[in-house]
């Protein structure tokens, strides 16, 4: 396969249409490192052999925090900057001593933009995030301070991650009203079993050119077909092979797991048959056909094939039919939507 690219929004940047998540680099979990720097360096080999350039990671991604970063600045080191379009994040905390070591004030966030290029090895970024909204902090002071952070060259666009719609409406407006720079990128979870509960989130970024590019497009694996149903009344009873998330995390069925997930799931999986793909190719074709803006989900992989397998779904083709199916199959027979516990 080979990856087409698509305008960042109303910006002049072109990405390619699906983007590379690193959160498991160098991530530990009971004592086991799920992405080693080898496995990480060889994965974005692979994926910018097949056309991606579009990659997205945080100041807190790895064990300990930063470690992501460290192995991309690594890997970075060997190639031409230019040629990669790079996303990092602001917002959690880094630093557990530091009374101003999270959140959006002025100070932790010029604190950790000069860490995070320092991990990277590079100038600039070309996409700075706000990991989640600051309920403590001015939003005027969080805007001021990274609209100086673009005037400066240190970044070239804003995005903002997970937030309400009103938030992200109030955002862009305090940008326009101050001239400052704006929110260009979003980053909410959405997937095809996930979509009223951020459908106004959606209209605002429709309505504005903002680019969606979605966390967990594949409902933490759910979507990819390897989950059976144990028990038809229960949507919560699932068979997880060995190692996958729903046999790891007691968090899965309290995100993923619903009458709606299984619903979604069954009509991914006859589209997959009808045009000889993998569920996980038809879930992300679905979001990258969404109609109404444009859509680039982050993707993820522990290997290479995994990899692969994702990025398939660019050559995916569904018909609007298709596509209706798998959006309608949210709502029982009486147009009802699914509940997430019903």
């Amino acid at each position: 396969m080979s990856l087409d690219y698509r305008r960042l929004g109303s910006t002049g940047t072109r990405v390619s249409e699906l983007c590379f998540g690193t959160w498991r680099f160098g991530r530990e979990t009971d004592g086991v490192v799920e992405t080693t720097k080898s496995e990480a360096h060889e994965l974005l080999d692979a994926f910018v052999e097949r056309g991606g350039n579009f990659i997205d990671t945080a100041n807190v991604y790895g064990t300990p925090s930063g470690r992501s970063e460290r192995w991309i600045g690594d890997w970075l080191a060997g190639r031409d900057r230019s040629e990669v379009v790079l996303a990092s994040k602001v917002y959690f905390g880094f630093d557990p001593d530091n009374p101003n070591g999270s959140g959006l004030s002025r100070t932790h966030v010029r604190n950790q933009i000069e860490g995070t290029l320092d991990r990277l090895g590079t100038d600039y970024l070309d996409l700075y995030y706000i990991h989640r909204w600051d309920e403590e902090t001015p939003i005027e002071e969080t805007l001021s301070t990274l609209d100086r952070l673009v005037e400066e060259g240190k970044v070239n666009y804003l995005g903002a991650s997970t937030m309400a719609a009103w938030q992200l409406t109030k955002a862009l407006w305090k940008s326009e009203v101050h001239e400052w720079e704006r929110f260009e990128v979003t980053q909410p979870l959405f997937h095809a079993g996930y979509y009223e509960d951020v459908s106004e989130y959606l209209d605002v970024c429709g309505d504005q050119g903002l680019a969606v590019c979605p966390y967990s497009p594949l409902a933490g694996g759910f979507l990819t077909g390897k989950y059976e149903r144990a028990d038809p009344d229960d949507p919560e009873r699932v068979i997880a092979p060995d190692g996958s998330r729903g046999s790891m995390d007691d968090q899965f069925g309290d995100y993923y797991l619903s009458e709606r997930g299984w619903q979604v799931l069954d009509a991914v999986r006859e589209v997959a048959d009808e045009v000889d793909a993998a569920p996980a190719q038809v879930a992300l074709r679905w979001l990258m056909d969404y109609p109404d803006a444009t859509v680039i989900p982050i993707v993820g992989a522990r290997t290479t094939g995994q990899l692969d397998e994702n990025l398939g779904a660019a050559d995916v083709q569904l018909s609007v039919g298709q596509w209706d199916r798998i959006y309608e199959a949210r709502y029982d027979g009486e147009g009802r939507r699914w509940g997430h516990r019903d």
